[in-house]
């Protein structure tokens, strides 16, 4: 009887610590089902590097009319593939890629409207995106953008991201910009 408990005790330390060890892999998300739905948080760092021989984003167009002449860059138009990252270092681990463009939408403000899809590429969100179309107001500490659409498990998503920026370099454009995303989808 004896061995019977002790064999028990070992499995259910086997199975918490099994348990335990599938949550870690995935320290950047969470899900949480109810009845009707599904909502996930997801926390990240987005990597947009402008500098240096293997940019992540590029500008493809500016108007002539604001070269310039323009305190906001009103007018420019940038093409990214960055890299969404665990933590803020660029050397941690990639989770996804922002894929898309922004451009510069405020002649007053500096603001950007961001049309990027964010794709994952680890655990169960491996091939999901969301899709964010949205006023960014870089300037601004703290900035929410809207989450409109996505595929995978976040076909029909409509959610809200929080982003602030962790590091901005005035010289290069390079940034590190940390998300925290909460998302709903239907079940």
């Amino acid at each position: 009887m004896a061995t019977l408990i002790n064999l028990l005790q070992v499995l259910l330390i086997f199975l918490v610590t099994a348990i335990n060890a599938s949550d870690d892999d995935l320290t950047w998300a969470k899900r949480v089902e109810t009845k009707n739905e599904v909502i996930t948080t997801l926390q990240f760092y987005f990597h947009d590097k402008l500098s240096g021989h293997n940019p992540s984003a590029i500008r493809i167009a500016q108007s002539s009319q604001t070269n310039n002449n323009s305190s906001t860059l009103f007018g420019m138009l940038m093409m990214v593939d960055d890299p969404l990252t665990v933590g803020p270092d660029p050397e941690s681990k990639i989770v996804g890629r922002a894929r898309g463009m922004y451009g510069s939408a405020g002649q007053t403000d500096f603001g950007f409207i961001m049309v990027l899809s964010y794709g994952f590429l680890d655990g169960i969100y491996d091939g999901s995106s969301f899709s964010m179309l949205s006023i960014n107001p870089v300037m601004q500490p703290v900035r929410e953008m809207a989450i409109v659409g996505g595929t995978g498990l976040f076909r029909l998503a409509r959610g809200y991201a929080i982003a602030h920026t962790y590091m901005a370099d005035a010289a290069t454009g390079d940034a590190v910009v940390g998300y925290n995303v909460t998302i709903a989808t239907y079940v």
